[in-house]
């Protein structure tokens, strides 16, 4: 497996992850609040508390599942290679590469 493979698996998995995170933070937000999650929380028309709390909702969600498919991307490349994926060796920092 080559560093090309993971610079496609890695970005996919998380593109991936943020999709599903974001159908489920919306049917948790509907189960939860029993409305609709604001379209647009920018619209001033939005109330502040609803806009914000739909912000940490969908944030967290989707940032938590994202690394979770991230960290097991990198297992799963780690399991085929032997070695870590590209970035993610200690001491470098993967924004970098």
């Amino acid at each position: 497996m080559s560093p090309i493979v993971w610079k496609l698996v890695g970005p996919g998995a998380a593109v991936a992850a943020g999709a599903v995170a974001n159908r489920l933070t919306k049917k948790i937000w509907v189960s939860v609040t029993k409305s609709p999650p604001p379209a647009n929380p920018e619209d001033p028309d939005v109330a502040w508390k609803e806009a914000v709390a739909w912000a940490l909702a969908s944030g967290a969600i989707i940032g938590l599942s994202r690394l979770l498919v991230e960290r097991q991307a990198a297992v799963w490349y780690r399991k085929a290679t032997g070695e870590q994926p590209p970035g993610l060796q200690r001491g470098q920092d993967v924004r970098t590469s």
